[in-house]
């Protein structure tokens, strides 16, 4: 989800559910150590519970990664597993680092040493053409044993060559039932499904059989998904009722934000699918497309792009 769950796409999330964790998008160790680190990490306080997701593969400038986390108020940190793509293999991070359990197990110990908060691993069931069982139970037996309690599994292999990261997320089958068998062999930790969640049935499925699920583009294209979690999951009311609601309590925020000098389109692109499936939603997202319409109206374009799609969106 790099350059997808930024800043203002999970305040935009956090409007339609109070209790759902929230992730950011991959940061390097290396960029916190050297790069704008308040850039990297600021975020909403509204935005809680948040968890920050790390890749690297140097349990020093982990543990300082994770040191800044803990001191800008995260509520977990994460390291990524699970990353296929070519580029995040040149720097030793993501799907890569499970050919070196023990490496990641001594990444793990540093950042546990280093803060208070839950550490956290998110992963791949295997490499490559590799069905072996035993390489991903041996993986997280490893990684549980320097201190991880939380396991956040993608239930398809990691293809490093050959396979470009869209044809990752499709191409290796998706196997369930080894993120239900390491939570039958490791009856301590709490597992996370992760990978082709695609509708509530689905998520109520891995529910059913593990602790946890994790969606990512569901929740992106069609964001309204999560106004069901709060309900279904945390016996609680949903935030917002409607899709304008929740629209106009973003456009406050965009406001704000736009004060602040960021630009309209930087928030406006992660709302796009709020409309998905109703009627006029095409129409909604051609409206806060319009780069011309942009510049001209400013913050007024969620204004219109509301009044296009209400007359002719079903009631929630």
């Amino acid at each position: 989800m790099m350059d997808w769950t930024d800043r203002h796409c999970r305040y935009f999330h956090r409007l339609l559910t109070r209790h759902t964790r929230l992730y950011t998008e991959m940061i390097t160790a290396p960029a916190l150590a050297h790069g704008d680190v308040p850039r990297h990490l600021d975020f909403d306080p509204a935005e809680h519970p948040l968890a920050l997701q790390l890749g690297g593969s140097d349990p020093a400038l982990l543990a300082h990664a994770a040191r800044l986390g803990e001191r800008w108020g995260y509520d977990e940190i994460n390291l990524n597993c699970g990353c296929p793509s070519e580029r995040v293999q040149t720097g030793s991070f993501g799907a890569c680092l499970m050919a070196e359990p023990a490496l990641v197990g001594r990444c793990v110990a540093a950042m546990r040493d280093a803060v208070s908060l839950p550490v956290t691993v998110k992963h791949r069931i295997g490499l490559d053409d590799g069905l072996s069982y035993d390489f991903v139970r041996d993986f997280v037996g490893t990684v549980a044993a320097a201190g991880c309690d939380v396991f956040i599994v993608h239930a398809r292999n990691a293809v490093l060559k050959g396979l470009s990261p869209k044809e990752n997320r499709e191409v290796p089958p998706l196997r369930y039932d080894v993120v239900h068998r390491l939570a039958q062999d490791f009856p301590g930790r709490t597992f996370v499904t992760n990978g082709g969640l695609n509708d509530w049935r689905a998520i109520d499925r891995e529910l059913d059989a593990v602790d946890g699920a994790m969606i990512g583009r569901l929740a992106y294209h069609d964001p309204w998904t999560l106004q069901q979690a709060d309900p279904r999951l945390f016996d609680a009311e949903p935030p917002v009722v409607t899709r304008a609601e929740a629209l106009m309590e973003f456009r406050a925020y965009a406001a704000r934000q736009i004060a602040r000098g960021v630009p309209l389109r930087a928030m406006t692109r992660h709302i796009l699918g709020l409309y998905l499936g109703q009627p006029g939603g095409r129409r909604f997202r051609q409206v806060l497309s319009d780069a011309r319409r942009a510049q001209d109206r400013g913050i007024a374009v969620l204004d219109d792009a509301l009044r296009e799609v209400e007359p002719m969106a079903e009631p929630a």
